[in-house]
């Protein structure tokens, strides 16, 4: 599910919130439920190489052999 910015019309305040496509929640704010979807920036990188480095790893010290 993506991040999308949203912003009220009623009290002028952006969030970002993690939502549907296809739902608008209401605004944490004021509670009304005329907000307008914006595109929220792009997430960092994150560090899934290393973690599944370090399960294989481990998964290879201990003798399994279903990680790899």
């Amino acid at each position: 599910m993506p991040l999308y910015d949203f912003h009220c019309s009623q009290c002028d305040k952006s969030v970002e919130l993690l939502a549907a496509y296809d739902k608008t929640p209401a605004c944490p704010a004021c509670g009304s439920d005329r907000m307008q979807r914006l595109m929220g920036g792009t997430a960092p990188p994150g560090k899934s190489k290393a973690i599944v480095s370090a399960a294989r790893a481990r998964a290879r010290r201990e003798g399994h052999l279903s990680n790899f």
